[in-house]
């Protein structure tokens, strides 16, 4: 529901009358359209939360799972890194969460903090703008105890691309931009 409504509002806010044909992001729509995709990626990021809190019952985190997939361009992959080995291992999103709900931990915190654009919207031949937005994870750790065994930060890109859809609301034909993420890149994984 939530995700219906803010589509609609997104309409209204740089949609409603524009003709079909591909069209260029004003500075009013780009802030739009900015806003939406740091909107989407704060909302991953609790989604992110849900799924790895071991309180989370299982049909609820599944639940999140299938709302958090719904963000994601299809075929996309999100990086995992580790300060206990140098490789970065990628999976497919649905693979990340549920890998997510599956740590080996008692209890487990993860926190998205510094999250901003860091490579403006750029148009691409077929229409599409693509961007990167940068954010740092903290990820702890702890065991039955409560003892914290495992903590990191790590920084990462997310792609994110804006496509012109259209959408037929009363009868009507809607143009308007939709924000999808991409891949999830692992960037540096620190202490």
């Amino acid at each position: 529901m939530k995700y219906t409504s803010r589509l609609l509002i997104l309409l209204l806010i740089v949609g409603i009358g524009f003709p079909s044909i591909a069209q260029q992001l004003s500075p009013e729509r780009k802030q739009a359209v900015d806003s939406l995709a740091l909107e989407k990626v704060r909302d991953l990021s609790k989604y992110i939360s849900v799924i790895g809190s071991k309180e989370t019952p299982w049909s609820e985190a599944n639940r999140v799972i299938d709302r958090a997939e719904e963000l994601f361009m299809q075929n996309s992959e999100i990086g995992v890194s580790s300060l206990a080995r140098q490789e970065i291992s990628y999976f497919s999103v649905r693979k990340y969460f549920e890998r997510l709900m599956r740590l080996n931990y008692n209890k487990v915190e993860i926190e998205w903090y510094n999250i901003e654009y860091v490579s403006d919207l750029q148009q691409q031949p077929d229409g599409t703008y693509v961007g990167v937005i940068t954010i740092f994870q903290r990820f702890k750790g702890y065991d039955k105890e409560g003892r914290l065994v495992y903590q990191d930060t790590t920084k990462k890109d997310i792609t994110v691309y804006v496509k012109r859809k259209e959408t037929q609301i009363g009868g009507r034909l809607i143009g308007f931009w939709d924000v999808l993420l991409g891949d999830i890149r692992v960037k540096e994984t620190m202490k």
